[in-house]
């Protein structure tokens, strides 16, 4: 057996229902057999002080499979003895279950052409990042038939955000399950909080290569920020998605509902677009005053987004949507994020180093601008920026409250997100982690290279 990392094991984890989710018996150590087919959990009871054993093993389609649990052992010794015949080495896999479909492999294209951007997975740079998005695949309850051809073809950014959600929800250890078609995924806490999540993405008017297209240029003001053609993207892909009446279906019907978007409108809008979902969703932002000579935040509102259309904002601004309990966002869905989750916990492969640029947010009362960061992702630095040690799957998840919802969110599904949501008529923010990330870019580049520094990379401004 080989004794893994805790980095691969939180990874192999998220196959389980459960993910992270382990409760009162938390696992001590984990081991993959010799033939890479099984994967033995020893876990500690921390209420009677036993020991015991979980063992997933991977089917015929590579998909892992819980296929014995044992309890109730005094020693830990005793416990271990338990998991040479379990793992099974060297035996085939697991058949998959009758009436359960046979998960086509990922790499295999099955005679479609792939798309640029999921080609750039075969890159050395992007291997992290491709073995990083296929374990996610193969830890997804119930894809639908067309997922692996849609991710290697034109949807890849819309099944990306699938995995990172996935991934994202079993690091909280909820229960994720995928019933029905729509919504995406049910998720449920062990208190028995739950809801029903649709991901969305919002994606460009005109299609663009998502590998080397220039960065889009950054909103020219503030207004333009929060209330301009960001927002208005955002308007139309959410509307789109309320048309359909999810809250209706008789599984949703008198639930908690809440739409997932991750932002491809524009190249490198990740970056800025954020501030433009906020004045969409609350029809309010921000503008830099000074006071005293230093500059301060001061609130704006608006009731309609920029453009001849006057699209109202403020989608949470009265009870006119209450059926959306929330919107849940990330600044980072992106190949780069499955990078730096595996890298930051094994290491950057050979030759090369995974540098992360960009603006932590800045807690200072009445700040608006962001705090300029550099860090190289295996450093002690960055990766002791999060208690884990390493770059979590929900740092950059934000959940926006509907104070209106019928049927409100439960704070308690995604604990470790940033929550947006009102508070005596005004609308503040509740971070899990002590830093938040505004927007990034990671540079990847050769080991032997000068590490870049701040002041050269903030010179030039945010980039894709």
């Amino acid at each position: 057996m080989r004794a893994l990392p805790q980095w691969e094991f939180s990874i192999y984890a998220l196959s389980l229902p459960k993910g992270h989710g382990f409760g009162n018996r938390p696992p001590v150590a984990a081991w993959l057999s010799e033939d890479g087919l099984s994967c033995g959990i020893l876990r500690h009871d921390l209420n009677d002080r036993s020991y015991g054993v979980l063992v997933m093993r991977r089917r015929t389609d590579q998909v892992w499979t819980v296929t014995a649990e044992r309890e109730g052992y005094a020693a830990e010794k005793e416990a271990l003895a338990q998991l040479p015949p379990l793992l099974k080495d060297g035996e085939p896999p697991e058949p998959v279950p009758p009436g359960v479909m046979q998960r086509p492999a990922l790499y295999d294209l099955e005679g479609r052409t792939a798309s640029e951007v999921f080609a750039t997975l075969t890159l050395p740079s992007h291997r992290p990042a491709a073995w990083t998005l296929n374990q996610l695949y193969l830890a997804l309850p119930k894809p639908d038939r067309n997922w692996a051809g849609d991710c290697q073809t034109n949807n890849f950014h819309t099944r990306l955000w699938e995995a990172q959600l996935l991934a994202t929800f079993r690091e909280q250890g909820l229960l994720v399950t995928q019933p029905y078609e729509s919504p995406d995924f049910r998720i449920e806490n062990r208190l028995g909080g739950s809801a029903w999540v649709e991901a969305v993405t919002a994606n460009p008017a005109d299609p663009y290569n998502h590998v080397n297209a220039p960065p889009s240029a950054l909103p020219a003001d503030r207004e333009e920020a929060f209330f301009g053609a960001g927002a208005l993207r955002f308007a139309k892909t959410i509307g789109n998605k309320l048309a359909r009446n999810y809250d209706q279906l008789p599984h949703v019907q008198g639930q908690p509902f809440a739409l997932a978007i991750a932002d491809f409108q524009a190249p490198a809008s990740m970056i800025w677009s954020r501030e433009g979902l906020i004045g969409y969703l609350y029809g309010e932002g921000a503008e830099e005053v000074e006071i005293d000579g230093r500059m301060h935040a001061r609130p704006t509102n608006a009731s309609h987004l920029k453009g001849k259309a006057r699209f109202p904002a403020g989608l949470f601004a009265d009870a006119g949507h209450a059926e959306l309990s929330a919107v849940i966002f990330s600044n980072a869905c992106s190949m780069a994020k499955l990078n730096r989750v595996a890298v930051s916990g094994q290491g950057a492969p050979s030759g090369l180093r995974y540098m992360r640029i960009g603006n932590f947010f800045d807690r200072t009362p009445g700040a608006l601008r962001g705090i300029p960061f550099c860090l190289d992702v295996t450093s002690d630095e960055y990766r002791n920026l999060w208690p884990i040690g390493s770059e979590p799957w929900s740092a950059e998840i934000e959940v926006f409250h509907n104070p209106f919802a019928h049927h409100p969110l439960p704070f308690e599904l995604l604990p470790e997100a940033t929550h947006w949501f009102d508070q005596d008529g005004e609308t503040v923010c509740r971070s899990f982690y002590e830093t938040s990330i505004l927007w990034s870019q990671t540079l990847i580049q050769n080991d032997t290279d000068p590490p870049p520094t701040l002041e050269q990379l903030m010179s030039k401004g945010p980039k894709a």
